[in-house]
């Protein structure tokens, strides 16, 4: 009898034995060859699993859990484009019902039967960005009127913006009025927003939910000095709230609050849906008091698919499951369901918050109305920087920012941490004791960097304390950064 051999059948290895797992894959440019299906997914899989936990990721604001049924809903529609509204009529239906549903939950002056004017983003910042393009060219249009210039359009807000605002600026050409901060007050002063504001002012902006103390600047109070400055001045200067992280935090906890709608200089409002509007990152709104604040030159009629479209958005195509889950969350849950879930972050923000005061080595830093988070400095940062409790705490899983505030407050370094849905009363009593072990293991260690520095002098003169501090902070930031692949970022 003749043997024969034949060659061995891929497809029955073991994945980590076969050649494609043994071998390097080129890293930026691709294969010559294709690989297969399990090697291809093990190799990614593997190299993911060297991210950080998205659950024990504390320095984003973004919904990291949902529910199975959410979860499948949103894999069943993951292959639909939004913007395909003809061919997905339903979509486009649950689009617009969430957009009434937020605006009515702002308080929008709408009649029975009326639309809200509003429209789904990727996130906050498309959002922010088409409303302040709204502001832009409502004053520009009001100053050709006028024949007035209208080339120096500006906006004014506060220093603790997120970095959107400073896009948009950029971006649309609009120079960006930022009030300082001051230790002690990491907010807008609305005393100062409104002096600053002139007749080039497109319209403040307020934030609802500092990303840095989770704060809610006083809306109300800006609204009240604007009223009057428009009323001496002649001008019609707006607001818009960016509620990107309290717009779905206020209305279910601080009911009686006066930020939206209900005061008349409030034209516009963005929240993010994937923050506490509890769907994973995509899925951002924006609603309009009324029609007449939405330029019709902005929105776009195009005839796409046999079908006129209109649309006001910066892109065209995207996924429709964010829009699928955001309607999801607001039936499934409904307002009962949101002050509960609401309820629960902020008792779980007092967990850690009074843990932390109880150590006695920190200073809390964030209020107890706003945000769920934490925001804290340690009281004597002669040994150890902030920076290196944050390195520190990564050995025990957690993620947690460290960040210095913005102007005029460099000085000041802060500890974040974000309170969100998935966060339990359990994690956060561990997350105490996981702090009470950093701060004893760093206790225990000679405090090398600021040794060497405090005895540093320049020029033959020695430093002094502040400037001793900010080079150990210095020095933290960038010993950070350069063990981190992704650095901390301020969501």
């Amino acid at each position: 009898m003749v043997l024969s051999k034949t060659e061995s059948d891929v497809s029955i290895h073991s994945t980590f034995a076969s050649r494609y797992v043994r071998n390097s894959l080129p890293r930026f440019e691709m294969p010559e060859n294709s690989i297969p299906k399990e090697a291809a997914y093990q190799i990614i899989n593997d190299e993911l699993m060297l991210d950080g936990n998205p659950r024990l990721n504390l320095a984003s604001f973004v919904t990291t859990w949902m529910e199975p049924e959410c979860d499948k809903l949103m894999m069943e529609s993951i292959n639909k484009n939004y913007v395909d509204m003809d061919e997905y009529p339903v979509t486009t239906e649950l689009q617009n019902r969430c957009v009434n549903m937020i605006a009515r939950l702002f308080n929008a002056q709408l009649g029975d039967g009326e639309a809200a004017v509003g429209v789904g983003t990727v996130g906050s910042s498309e959002a922010i960005m088409l409303a302040g393009l709204a502001f832009k060219r409502q004053w520009q249009n009001k100053r050709k009127a006028q024949g007035l210039p209208y080339d120096k359009p500006n906006i004014v807000t506060g220093a603790n913006v997120q970095v959107c605002w400073e896009k948009f600026a950029r971006y649309f050409e609009v120079e960006l009025k930022e009030v300082k901060l001051r230790e002690g007050y990491y907010v807008m002063d609305p005393v100062q927003a409104v002096e600053m504001v002139d007749e080039n002012t497109i319209c403040v902006a307020a934030i609802l939910g500092s990303t840095l103390t989770g704060e809610f600047e006083d809306v109300k109070l800006l609204n009240d000095l604007l009223v009057e400055k428009n009323k001496q001045t002649g001008w019609d200067t707006g607001i818009h709230v960016d509620a990107a992280s309290g717009g779905f935090i206020a209305p279910f906890l601080y009911p009686e609050l006066e930020w939206d709608f209900r005061l008349p200089l409030v034209k516009s409002i963005n929240v993010s849906g994937h923050k506490y509007g509890l769907v994973y990152a995509g899925i951002g709104w924006v609603v309009w008091r009324t029609k007449a604040d939405l330029p019709d030159e902005l929105i776009f009629h195009i005839n796409y698919l046999g079908a006129d479209q209109p649309t006001f958005t910066l892109n065209f195509s995207k996924g429709s499951s964010q829009v699928i889950a955001q309607y999801y969350q607001l039936i499934r849950l409904g307002f009962e369901g949101y002050r509960n879930v609401m309820d629960n972050c902020r008792e779980n923000m007092m967990v850690l918050r009074e843990g932390l005061e109880k150590m006695g080595r920190f200073n809390i830093v964030s209020k107890e109305v706003g945000v769920p988070l934490v925001a804290f400095s340690l009281k004597d940062s002669s040994r150890h920087s902030e920076f290196e409790v944050a390195e520190t705490l990564r050995r025990f899983g957690w993620i947690v920012p460290a960040y210095t505030m913005p102007a005029d407050a460099q000085h000041v370094t802060v500890l974040r941490v974000v309170i969100r849905e998935d966060f339990s009363r359990t994690l956060a009593e561990r997350l105490v004791l996981d702090f009470e072990k950093v701060l004893h293991e760093l206790d225990t260690l000679p405090a090398r960097v600021h040794a060497k520095m405090a005895n540093g002098k320049v020029n033959g003169v020695k430093k002094t304390e502040e400037e001793t501090t900010r080079d150990v902070t210095a020095y933290w930031k960038k010993f950070v950064a350069s063990k981190q692949t992704n650095k901390n970022k301020i969501c």
